[in-house]
């Protein structure tokens, strides 16, 4: 799941006054309160419910320094859009509103019940609620979940969003989506049976036990079909959820209000609490930190933490209004193995073991305010994670190892060293500052890096597309990524997976393309059992950091704020670690 800054740097004092606050405040409990009395006490929002209440009315207000990437479902990949999609749209199965792992589990949404599954777990069948409607009062039906997930198949227009369906459904790529469909009703993916309104059935070539899970994605949304304005669907989608768009500046801000025509008896997930859901977009991360501590809005949007100074003030005077967020997210840079001379395996361990991992851990906050040095490709939460260092970066205490470096640059026939390109998003925090530091530290043993920065909702088109990589020279591209879903497959098969690799939209940054890899996946997913399918991941987490092609930095964590007057806040692990929005009342 993914997601120019300031030229100051993120200084070592800074980090220590940050890392003695934290520490001081881990030690003082988890329930005080700050010096107003206002706040719910430091961490009420992790494991519980922190302000709990079923009061509705008022204006939830968020504040986002980057972007969503799209409001179009089917085009939406970034962790923060699928959490605010649950407002205005919805899918068969979504997931709990519970904190913590309890998230994680599936419960029934446009559907009545999870799948009755049958046909060796290849075919699945739903049976939808009574009562479904759209913003205008129409019915909703499963004509319609049908023609909006076939939607994933127009990649000419539709761009950015999850794969996952499109792969188990139609794997041959038979079907040319519903641009091209030449069924006078459009509906012509064959995987996907609609025998009458209410009910609607999955037919997969291979079983896949994750394919739930990537119906719970937006991607699995209804559209209605006479509402599909194709590439401009996503300036006012049309809503099947508890809130409409009343206006949509994209980039500037977002507008929800209630969406007269839904049914709370229809949907028992959302309690639709506000009156309406405001998102103001500014890029000035320390003036929006401000404005969060003053009152003026009452959640980042983004869910990725404060700035220093933020942090800095909000543990310093306020924190009862802090959760220092635990998530699944990792930090990484991926190496362009179609770029020269990352092309060579030794060029790119090189990297690796040029860099400066602690360097990059206090540039993005610290251990504590971002989390601990990674090494390795699959987060703590995943099944199939382990401890495995192959470049022996914790031995080092993150540090470089400059005699191994120069020695690899050697192997790949670059003794001198070598000149390439990284990507660094502006709208995210700190991710130029930890670019320009890994400038520093590899042009130490001879790796020339330009830092070229791109705006993050653009990402999809320019790092997602292997030919402008291509043409504007990329060889490293920094970015964070957290599972679409629990597992193997739903952290790892978008980015390493070689039948993954699109035009545009693509998050296989380095454009792996292994066979062995290939082959992980499909003898994972096909497995008899998780604890077997996970000591398949384990080998092929090993086998992404021997080819030296996916370089983690950290397992993050954040400092989060939540203003006073927000209810029912908690940490979600389903939306990785993010507040889960639809929950969320006002005082």
């Amino acid at each position: 799941m993914p997601t120019a800054s300031t030229k100051r740097r993120y200084t070592a004092g800074a980090a220590l006054v940050v890392a003695a606050l934290m520490t001081t405040t881990a030690c003082g409990g988890g329930g005080g309160d700050d010096e107003n009395g206002e706040g719910a006490g430091y961490n009420a929002g992790i494991g519980k419910i922190a302000n709990k209440s079923s009061k509705k009315g008022g204006t939830l207000k968020f504040i986002a320094k980057q972007p969503i990437d799209s409001a179009d479902p089917q085009r939406a990949y970034y962790g923060m859009t699928w959490d605010f999609m649950r407002y205005y749209t919805r899918t068969l199965v979504t997931y709990d509103t519970k904190p913590g792992e309890d998230s994680n589990k599936l419960v029934p949404d446009l559907a009545k019940a999870k799948a009755e599954i049958s046909d060796d777990g290849k075919t699945y069948t739903y049976q939808l609620r009574d009562g479904l409607t759209w913003e205008d009062g129409s019915k909703l039906t499963s004509k319609d979940i049908k023609y909006g997930i076939e939607r994933i198949w127009a990649t000419e227009v539709i761009t950015g969003g999850p794969a996952y369906l499109k792969q188990v459904l139609d794997p041959k790529g038979e079907y040319k989506g519903p641009y091209k469909d030449k069924a006078k009703d459009k509906l012509g993916l064959k995987a996907i049976e609609t025998p009458d309104d209410q009910t609607i059935v999955f037919k997969l070539p291979k079983a896949n036990s994750d394919f739930e899970n990537m119906l719970a994605m937006p991607s699995g949304s209804p559209v209605k079909q006479e509402k599909d304005s194709k590439a401009k669907y996503a300036n006012e989608p049309f809503s099947s959820g508890p809130y409409k768009f009343e206006s949509y500046r994209p980039g500037k801000s977002l507008t929800l209000v209630r969406n007269t025509k839904w049914k709370k008896s229809s949907d028992p997930v959302r309690p639709a609490l506000p009156d309406k859901v405001t998102v103001t977009f500014s890029a000035n991360k320390e003036e929006n930190d401000k404005k969060l501590v003053a009152g003026e809005y009452d959640i980042d949007m983004n869910g990725t933490g404060m700035t220093q100074s933020g942090r800095i003030t909000a543990i310093q005077d306020h924190k009862a209004n802090v959760d220092n967020m635990e998530t699944d997210f990792i930090r990484y840079v991926a190496l362009v193995t179609k770029t020269k001379p990352l092309d060579n395996v030794d060029c790119r361990k090189a990297v690796f073991y040029g860099t400066d991992f602690a360097s990059l851990q206090k540039t993005r906050g610290g251990k504590l305010a971002a989390g601990d040095i990674a090494t390795n490709a699959l987060p703590k939460a995943i099944p199939g994670a382990d401890d495995y260092d192959p470049y022996g970066v914790l031995e080092r205490k993150g540090k470089p190892d400059a005699a191994k470096a120069k020695d690899s640059l050697k192997k790949c026939g670059k003794p001198n060293g070598f000149s390439t390109k990284i990507t660094a998003r502006t709208d995210n925090p700190g991710e130029k500052e930890a670019a320009t530091q890994l400038q520093q530290d590899l042009g130490k043993v001879g790796i020339k890096l330009e830092v070229d920065t791109i705006v993050g909702s653009e990402s999809s088109s320019i790092t997602g597309s292997p030919s402008v990589t291509a043409k504007r020279g990329y060889g490293l591209v920094m970015s964070g990524w957290g599972p679409d879903f629990p597992s193997g497959q739903g952290f790892a098969q978008p980015l390493f997976d070689s039948r993954f690799i699109a035009e545009n939209g693509n998050y296989n940054e380095a454009q792996i393309s292994d066979k062995k890899i290939d082959k992980y996946f499909d003898d994972a997913i096909a497995a008899g059992s998780p604890e077997e399918a996970a000591k398949i991941y384990t080998d092929l987490n090993h086998r992404v950091m021997d080819q030296a092609v996916w370089m983690p930095f950290l397992q993050e964590k954040n400092i989060t704020w939540r203003g006073n007057d927000v209810t029912n806040v908690y940490s979600s692990a389903a939306y990785s670690g993010r507040y889960d929005y639809i929950m969320l009342g006002k005082k």
